[in-house]
């Protein structure tokens, strides 16, 4: 095996991820690796690939649009449109990821104020029982 392609295992060390979710990629044509019986190597080309699924996914993208972008390489204009389909769906990601963040952090001011409420009320009915006994 040359330095050129990595195998399965070499593949799930490198990026930590599972032989599944390898196979998932692959099956959903993200990946192409090479088959050699039941054996796949995973090539430069895999490898870059799976660094751009990965980051992809951890920013929310979607399968179809990692796919989307995937597919623009190819495009023969010096990834021209790849870069900018990538940078407005990156924009759109950034904006919905915001108003969750928002709404997050407005939820969680409005659970640290119910808790607040639910202390002063045990205390209330502690001081209560306390002075009935």
């Amino acid at each position: 095996m040359t330095t050129e392609t990595m195998t399965i295992r070499q593949m799930c060390d490198a990026f930590d991820v599972t032989p599944r979710t390898l196979r998932f990629y692959e099956a959903k044509e993200l990946l192409f690796p090479i088959r050699e019986g039941q054996k796949r190597l995973f090539t430069k080309r895999d490898r870059a690939r799976l660094k751009l699924i990965l980051r992809g996914k951890r920013f929310g993208f979607s399968l179809e649009e990692i796919r989307q972008l995937l597919d623009l390489y190819h495009m023969g204009d010096q990834q021209q449109t790849q870069i900018l389909r990538s940078y407005e769906i990156a924009k759109e990601r950034l904006s919905d990821m915001e108003t969750q963040r928002d709404e997050l952090s407005e939820a969680i001011d409005d659970l640290r104020g119910q808790i607040k409420w639910g202390e002063k009320m045990i205390a209330s009915m502690q001081q209560n029982r306390s002075a009935a006994e």
